[in-house]
């Protein structure tokens, strides 16, 4: 490497870069590789390829120096990403608010319709007992029984068939209402465990969010590899830019 001119430096990354096969992380690797190429990697021509190919809209005229432009570029695009990044984490994560309300609902639904059924069920049991105990009264019993059955029957205003089919219908139609809320709650419930798998991997950082499988020896390795990847991170980008 040492023997090649610096014009044939300037011609391969200039080839490179014009093929679209080089870009700003390419050359952050190229300009910590060595002082010469470090400096051949900071010439305007290069970075003027870039500008013109990573940012295609007219560019000031108050920069002297187009890395220090494609800089100024590069972080105002950077925090535009994360910005539409964090509107996409908090899309999702109404989105998953909204899914959590609504198992709420379906929920207490559930439980109000079962509470119904429920008390149904028993109505129906008592009007039961009650037409039994009507049929009863034909066949001999202590006179003590046979006055409780009368009773019993004569507290219904309505016969008691037409009351039993209604109550048979209601209790039918609060069951059927059961499950179909159950199957909206499973639906649901999918829906907010999908939407929950998506917010953790907009949220993944394969560094910052490295989890470790014990808390013993692995915790150095965890400790390793953060120093790395931070090493990494503090010292191409800014070294490139700086």
């Amino acid at each position: 490497m040492s023997f090649l001119p610096d014009e044939l430096w300037r011609r391969i990354l200039d080839i490179g870069i014009e093929s679209s096969g080089f870009n700003y992380k390419d050359l952050c690797c190229v300009s910590i590789s060595c002082r010469r190429l470090r400096r051949l990697s900071s010439e305007d021509l290069l970075w003027n390829h870039l500008l013109s190919a990573d940012y295609p809209q007219p560019h000031p005229s108050s920069f002297n120096s187009s890395k220090s432009l494609y800089k100024l570029r590069f972080e105002r695009d950077k925090e535009r990403r994360i910005a539409a990044h964090r509107r996409v984490v908090l899309r999702k994560e109404s989105q998953i608010a909204e899914h959590s309300r609504r198992l709420r609902d379906i929920q207490t639904r559930i439980a109000q319709e079962t509470a119904t059924a429920t008390q149904t069920a028993q109505d129906l049991s008592n009007l039961l007992r009650a037409r039994q105990a009507f049929v009863a009264l034909n066949v001999w019993q202590p006179e003590v029984v046979r006055i409780r059955q009368k009773q019993m029957v004569e507290q219904s205003a309505v016969p008691a068939e037409c009351r039993i089919h209604a109550l048979e219908m209601e209790l039918k139609l609060c069951k059927q209402q059961i499950a179909g809320l159950e199957l909206f709650y499973k639906d649901e419930k999918r829906r907010l465990d999908t939407a929950k798998e998506e917010l953790a991997s907009m949220k993944y950082h394969p560094i910052r969010e490295h989890k470790t499988m014990s808390k013993g020896d692995n915790e150095h390795v965890k400790r390793k590899k953060l120093k790395i990847g931070n090493s990494c991170e503090d010292n191409i980008f800014p070294a490139f830019f700086a």
